[in-house]
């Protein structure tokens, strides 16, 4: 089978690869990067430094073809968003790692123990790990490739990036930028159809990143456990807004919106369903309505509005809400405008306390519909929210600030937001990632740098110590140290 696509992602000059090329270029490339490694296993801080410099630089010299890729492939999409998150975002990620390298670097030490260790160093240092897979999605093609490959640069490592198949233009232009700054055995990116999907996470790579559903994620996860391979996977899920009594008020409806109408949807840490006090509903979907008429008019229209990626996912999305009305559940539009087949842009359409055992309320949504639950006291939103599986995020609107702390101590998700939404993962400095089956690992700053670090304990011993007495044979010395240590442990 040949993988063809009228962009093409293909060998830098326009022309396609099949399958059994691109599956070739990719063990040639991990087989360059391997050598690299074992030749300079850990680059120095400027080697490091440069090479984050050039990609914030790359990205930025590239923001005109990156706002058209996207147009390409989504049919439309906001430019000013594209410049916000594509382009700045990834940017600032490079220039956030670069500044804080020299503390990150640094090895922590450790106590010692000086009744065994004497005056030995003990310290934990943080060394690359050598060649990372890194499988970024359709929904932010840049963003969650380049953002974590920033991670991954400033950690020293080399990186092949697989790009996804629904966004050609995107991964044809990834593949031109990153071809323009790096070696193939620094950075490299390969794209392709299913059979390369499938051949990627059965390498031998010293770790793997994994951005999209969570059944794609486990049959990565199954496939890098073949060799033992350790994975970072962003998995997303059902990111619920719990709204408190006190806060059912424009605002809030505002946050919440705004944050469901980014890419139409199609954001994993987007607001999935919300959780409403019965008795504020339908002021809720007022307040709704009114935002929608008075600050997006024709918001479906619009060229804000991005369109949905393919027409398979756009017949996916309707078919939630046919099923609900055909269920007599009350749906909502809340847009005078759309939906356009041709552009694929679907209207903001609230589904009001829809039954749990609908489609759109077991799977992710990934789409402009925003179900309505309602509850009839906060514990029962909490408990509600925590017999599902554990969210990539969770949000919760309250002005009682005692409240908002009550709901997210007794819930557990990947990340949080009070009185908004999603922003934990545009944060250059706060860790990012899911928990259990929104995912594992986390990327972004510090925790980045870590993810994609061998943390390595090393004792570099001293003076005055006794580690001889491990030593045998055993003798009178190694009852006297125990001794001492269980009366030391009485004492305390």
């Amino acid at each position: 089978m040949t993988y063809t696509t009228t962009v093409g992602p293909g060998d830098g000059s326009g022309n396609t690869l099949s399958d059994a090329d691109a599956i070739a270029e990719l063990h040639a490339a991990f087989t360059a990067q391997r050598a690299a490694v074992r030749q300079t296993p850990a680059p120095e801080i400027d080697q490091r430094r440069q090479n984050l410099g050039a990609l914030a630089g790359v990205i930025t010299r590239h923001r005109q073809q990156i706002r058209d890729a996207l147009s390409a492939d989504f049919a439309v999409h906001p430019e000013g968003f594209a410049d916000l998150v594509e382009t700045l975002g990834v940017a600032g990620r490079a220039a956030f790692a670069a500044e804080h390298l020299d503390a990150w670097m640094v090895p922590e030490p450790r106590p010692a123990g000086p009744g065994l260790l004497g005056t030995a160093h003990i310290s934990m240092s943080y060394q690359p790990k050598g060649v990372i897979g890194l499988i970024s999605p359709w929904n932010f093609p840049f963003d969650l490739s380049l953002g974590p490959l920033a991670d991954m640069l400033a950690a020293g490592n080399r990186v092949i990036i697989k790009p996804s198949e629904y966004t050609p233009a995107c991964a044809a232009l990834l593949r031109e930028m990153m071809a323009e700054i790096f070696d193939p055995a620094q950075v490299t990116v390969v794209t392709g159809g299913l059979q390369l999907a499938r051949e990627f996470p059965t390498l031998p790579w010293d770790h793997l990143l994994y951005t999209g559903n969570p059944e794609v994620g486990r049959l990565v996860a199954r496939a890098a456990a073949e060799n033992l391979v350790p994975t970072t996977l962003e998995l997303g899920g059902k990111c619920p807004a719990i709204v408190h009594e006190d806060s059912v008020t424009a605002d809030t409806v505002a946050q919440i919106v705004g944050t469901k109408l980014v890419k139409n949807g199609q954001m994993c840490v987007t607001v999935d369903y919300c959780l409403v006090p019965r008795e504020g509903i339908n002021r809720f979907i007022e307040l709704v309505k009114t935002h929608m008429r008075e600050r997006l008019p024709g918001f479906a229209s619009s060229p804000d509005c991005t369109g949905i990626i393919t027409e398979r996912h756009l017949s996916r999305l309707v078919g939630l809400v046919e099923e609900a009305r055909s269920r007599g559940v009350e749906v909502v539009k809340a847009d005078d405008a759309g939906p356009e087949t041709a552009t694929r842009r679907m209207p903001l359409t609230l589904v009001v306390d829809p039954p749990d055992d609908l489609a759109l309320m077991r799977e992710e949504i990934f789409g402009p519909i925003l179900p309505i639950k309602a509850y009839d006291d906060i514990e029962d939103a909490v408990s509600y929210v925590n017999r599902g599986e554990r969210p990539l995020g969770l949000y919760v609107f309250a002005q009682d600030g005692e409240a908002a702390e009550r709901v997210l101590a007794s819930t557990v998700s990947g990340g949080a937001c009070v009185n908004t939404c999603a922003v934990q993962g545009a944060v250059p400095a706060l860790g990012f990632g899911g928990v259990g089956r929104s995912g594992h690992g986390r990327h972004h700053g510090v925790e980045g740098f870590r993810e994609f670090s061998n943390p390595r304990g090393i004792v570099r011993r001293g003076q005055d110590d006794l580690i001889d007495v491990m030593f045998p044979p055993y003798g009178d010395m190694i009852n006297e140290v125990v001794a001492s240590v269980l009366d030391a442990a009485g004492a305390k």
